[in-house]
């Protein structure tokens, strides 16, 4: 852990499984988190909140197994400013090697008015609450949610109160994404002046994008002399998202020359993170997004290309290899055996376990003989969506689908329901529309399309297609995904996909996230 004598290291906090899972959408199953974090576990990142446990069983169960198997990473749980929330944080993360009890109360006069508390009333629950909550825990952060809109004074004197109360980090959250650079570097650098004590904890910030301006506040902030920075896999989170772990981190390795700071992530270990955060949460990676989009060290133009061959620095402020890369080779084909499989998927950041290696062979033969060559986005897409089917209640048998000019498609779907094989015959609006309707008279349900998405994995007319679907259904959300070459297969495999996660938080009412007013501090 960096004290604060380390002046030159930034702690990277990753919120990922808590703010990132915030995302419509973006729910994550309780195997993916635990996956995620031990990758973050193993890249490096110095602290992971690893959800909220106070609102459901099954975040409390998740953040838990986490911190019993963490190695490395502080393990930290959110809880307002409340004692219930805060002993249930604590008995979530207190099995961790290094645990920490993260709690937080909305300052601004919006945040304030919400509680219907005076100044004084909440900063006496500041007192008593970050109190309790060392009196738990030695590593306690707090923040005051909206900082950034708090008057000055009070600012001021509330973090004074929760660094007296034993607060060993301040987070300033930047909660709406309103702050500009300019203002993020001056807010750190007067706090840490102006505050007795200040000196004596790590400062932290927490920007949101809003305003497309995450990356550049988080940095301002360090310039300021924070020295903690909370950030996402891919800057997923809440809204327009968060900080991105790879854009902070990637911009501090390359440009020391004006940001003397340092993290201790490998960034070779980005991509395969990145690549398994979004297959996770259903959210694809913008093809431009900065460090690991698809685009990010493509060069199609002329005189790029030109420079690139002659020198990688002409157009290349970093090498791919820095991100974990890996320089495209020879692609497998239908005679490629395991072995290669498995050497491949080792080079694209997958380490398979036995039956996955399996499971994964079996669709790579069966791809392999409908492509003539599967590259490396090929094979990436096929471990995305390389879930258990065997566990799912509905499984997709056969689909046929006819177009015809000037009339209605048709699919004609068999499926399996709890055992049950049955079949469906529809018309729609296209083969996507009416595979949709056939699935549905199999499997009524109340689901609404709340998205649905086609990427091509690679180039040709043999391509592979990625679909991802979102429903929502009684407020619950769902995100699937599937890829085949074969784009309504793909999108029938999807929509099953969500509708079978849908179906899991039906039947574990008891492990659904309750849904948490953060503001009611009661």
């Amino acid at each position: 852990m960096t004290t604060t004598q380390d002046k030159d290291r930034v702690l990277i906090f990753d919120t990922t499984l808590r703010d990132g899972e915030q995302s419509p959408g973006a729910t994550m199953t309780h195997e993916e988190k635990l996956e995620i974090a031990e990758m973050l576990d193993d890249m490096g990142v110095d602290i992971i909140e690893a959800g909220f446990p106070i609102a459901s069983e099954g975040d409390f169960k998740a953040v838990k197994e986490i911190a019993q198997r963490s190695k490395k990473s502080v393990i930290c749980g959110l809880a307002r400013a409340n004692f219930k929330d805060i002993d249930r944080c604590f008995e979530a993360v207190k099995h961790a090697a290094q645990p920490r009890i993260h709690t937080f109360i909305g300052t601004s006069p919006l945040h304030r008015a919400i509680p219907n508390l005076t100044r004084d009333e909440m900063a006496e629950r500041i007192h008593d609450t970050v109190t309790h909550a060392r009196n738990l825990c030695d590593n306690v952060q707090w923040s005051p949610m909206d900082a950034t809109r708090t008057e000055w004074d009070y600012l001021c004197r509330v973090i004074e109160i929760a660094i007296k109360a034993g607060a060993t980090t301040i987070n300033i959250p930047d909660t709406v994404g309103y702050t500009a650079p300019v203002e993020s570097a001056d807010l750190i650098k007067r706090l840490i002046a102006a505050v007795p004590g200040a000196d004596e904890v790590i400062f932290a910030t927490h920007c949101h994008n809003d305003l497309g301006m995450a990356t550049a506040n988080a940095l301002a902030a360090v310039a300021g002399g924070a020295r903690q920075i909370e950030c996402t896999v891919n800057g997923l989170g809440e809204r327009a998202g968060n900080t991105a772990l790879e854009e902070v981190v990637m911009a501090l390795k390359v440009r020391g020359d004006i940001m003397p700071y340092y993290t201790q992530v490998d960034s070779t270990k980005i991509m395969s993170v990145s690549r398994r955060v979004s297959t996770a949460s259903g959210f694809a990676v913008q093809f431009n997004k900065a460090i690991v989009g698809k685009n990010a060290f493509a060069h199609e133009s002329g005189i790029h290309q030109d420079g690139m061959l002659k020198n990688a620095e002409t157009f290349e402020i970093m090498r791919p290899s820095d991100v974990g890369l890996q320089a495209s080779s020879l692609p497998l084909g239908k005679h490629s055996g395991r072995a290669a499989l498995r050497a491949k998927a080792k080079d694209l950041g997958f380490d398979l376990a036995d039956n996955q290696l399996n499971d994964i062979f079996v669709r790579f033969k069966d791809l392999a003989d409908r492509k003539k060559e599967v590259y490396d986005d090929d094979l990436i897409a096929l471990m995305r969506v390389g879930e258990n089917p065997e566990n799912d209640r509905l499984k997709i048998l056969s689909l046929r689908v006819a177009c015809g000019t000037g009339g209605p498609a048709e699919a004609v779907l068999s499926m399996e329901i709890d055992g049950v094989k049955l079949s469906a015959t529809q018309n729609g609006d296209g083969p996507v529309d009416a595979t949709f309707k056939a699935v549905r008279e199999l499997h009524p349900n109340k689901a609404r399309l709340q998205l649905y998405q086609v990427n091509a994995v690679t180039e040709g007319t043999d391509a592979q297609a990625t679909v991802s679907v979102r429903l929502e259904e009684d407020g619950n959300i769902a995100t699937g995904q599937s890829a085949d070459t074969d784009t309504v297969l793909a999108s029938a495999k999807a929509y099953v996909n969500a509708l079978n996660r849908l179906l899991v938080r039906r039947d574990k009412t008891g492990e659904d996230r309750k849904e948490i007013n953060y503001r009611d501090m009661s």
